[in-house]
């Protein structure tokens, strides 16, 4: 199941309780060790060097036990004692150019500012721009507030333990943990703690969406209309569109605008394509709706706006509003268990909160509850990195899966698509939270997989594979490269 995200103090309690429920804190460690090694092993060749930096702390014995498991590396390991004395065999190593640096300085524990000398320690590791892996959090870094202290490493990947730390999902922090993921199984008793904001795991998917019954027929799949597209923005209708068949609903129409229907029809095989025009009445039979992608033109019919804030206010089937008719929407309630879903990026956050882009991503869990509670405790996919979902109360989850590779026009239009494919399915409506967090992770875990296999992937890429990571039983799970 997903990790609530949790404090220090809570990581601490979580600990203690362990010990004394009989748990072995060397047998944690040993632990702890294999699965870091694991992912080093992953991330490098064999017969590539490996640095390892061990402080004094447990963090330190943590990157020790690693050593071990990494014989078909060539491992040197510095036992960081001093930082002044330890500087030049530290020099020496970095000018070794380490396929990847190993932090265990300072792990959670550190409750003081880092002195001159420690930070010119840290800042010689920064200095080298070698990919560095860190242990629970960056050595310096406040896992609480995700603020520095004094300085702080600059890693590529944060292995963080058992459970994320708050400080570690600040956007601030994003500079210095890179990357984070989380090893939930280290050999501690079952977490005792509860939060408000939780991580997403692989595993939350395991068996999810369901085995389709062998009797069922594209009727039982439900049948999704789309409205996208407008001139200069055709390429979003396609990409929804593909997106959502990759979902595999029963059937998806595509209404576009009639200056863009013939590029946008001439692209679409498997759905139906009609130009949009004054005599379309939606719902009809219809078991969800999209709208938003490439409406992007000036010139658009003010029946689509009007049609959409109708959907939304009366209709009991799911609507998902992204991009440009986010704009369109109207304050106010919709039907009670009606499914409504909005996918702002933080620009379109900010436009709905009629808030800086700044305060958005300041807060964003705020944002999130802020959002929901103006569009009638709608759904709310708050994109970007480490993409949050939740409404107004209960609880939000973060995204584990994705990477700046993202960061491509379409990619949203993809999202989109996709998600509202799977709401589409009657037999996926049931847990609106559950579908809508499987396919941002699906749409993150596509890009992980693309980045591993090819590094200049582009968004037609994103659409022709998302859906296909498939989730591994817990005792087969490894770490996304």
């Amino acid at each position: 199941m997903s990790r609530p995200v949790i404090s220090v103090a809570q990581m601490r309690a979580w600990e203690q309780a362990s010990w004394a429920a009989g748990l072995s804190e060397s047998a944690v460690i040993a632990r702890v060790g294999q699965l870091v090694a694991q992912r080093v092993v992953e991330l490098t060749r064999p017969g590539q060097r490996v640095l390892l930096l061990a402080g004094k702390g447990h963090n330190g014995d943590d990157v020790r036990a690693a050593q071990p498991h990494l014989t078909e590396r060539r491992v040197d390991l510095l036992h960081v004692q001093d930082p002044v004395a330890d500087l030049p065999r530290l020099e020496a190593l970095l000018a070794a150019r380490p396929a990847w640096v190993l932090d265990g300085l300072f792990g959670i524990g550190l409750n003081r500012p880092l002195d001159a000398a420690w930070c010119a320690f840290v800042q010689r590791i920064n200095d080298s721009q070698l990919p560095v892996l860190a242990v629970d959090v960056p050595s310096g870094l406040d896992a609480d507030i995700g603020e520095p202290q004094g300085a702080a490493v600059r890693a590529r990947v944060t292995l963080t333990l058992g459970a994320p730390k708050p400080g570690l999902l600040r956007m601030g922090a994003a500079e210095y943990a890179g990357r984070v993921e989380v090893l939930p199984e280290i050999g501690l008793s079952a977490c005792p703690h509860t939060s408000e904001i939780n991580w997403t795991l692989p595993r939350d998917f395991t068996g999810f969406p369901p085995a389709r019954p062998v009797t069922d027929h594209k009727g039982s799949f439900g049948h999704l209309a789309v409205v996208a597209g407008s001139l200069g923005y055709h390429g979003a209708a396609v990409l929804a569109t593909r997106a959502a068949l990759r979902a595999q609903p029963g059937l998806v129409t595509t209404f576009t605008t009639d200056t863009v229907y013939h590029p946008v029809a001439a692209q679409l095989q498997a759905a139906m394509v009609r130009p949009w025009t004054s005599e379309v009445n939606l719902p009809g039979a219809f078991s969800a709706f999209l709208f938003g992608p490439g409406l992007a033109a000036p010139d658009l019919p003010s029946e689509m706006t009007l049609t959409l804030r109708r959907l939304w206010r009366d209709v009991m089937e799911p609507v998902v509003v992204d991009a440009s008719a986010l704009d369109w929407l109207l304050l106010g309630p919709f039907p009670r268990n009606a499914i409504r879903v909005l996918t702002p990026h933080p620009g379109e956050a900010a436009r709905l909160l009629r808030a800086p882009v700044a305060d958005v991503l300041a807060d964003r869990p705020n944002a999130v509850r802020e959002i929901s509670r103006r569009f009638g405790d709608c759904w709310v996919v708050l994109k970007g990195h480490q993409t949050l979902v939740g409404r107004s109360e209960g609880e939000l989850f973060v995204n584990s899966s994705g990477n700046p590779h993202l960061a491509q026009g379409g990619s949203g239009d993809v999202l989109a698509g996709y998600l509202a494919g799977l709401l589409a399915q009657p037999a996926l409506q049931n847990d609106v939270l559950h579908t809508t967090r499987y396919a941002v992770w699906q749409h993150g875990a596509t890009a992980d997989t693309l980045t591993a296999r090819q590094p200049n992937w582009d968004v037609e890429d994103l659409v022709r594979e998302v859906g296909n990571n498939s989730v591994l039983p817990p005792a087969e799970e490894s770490p996304t490269p």
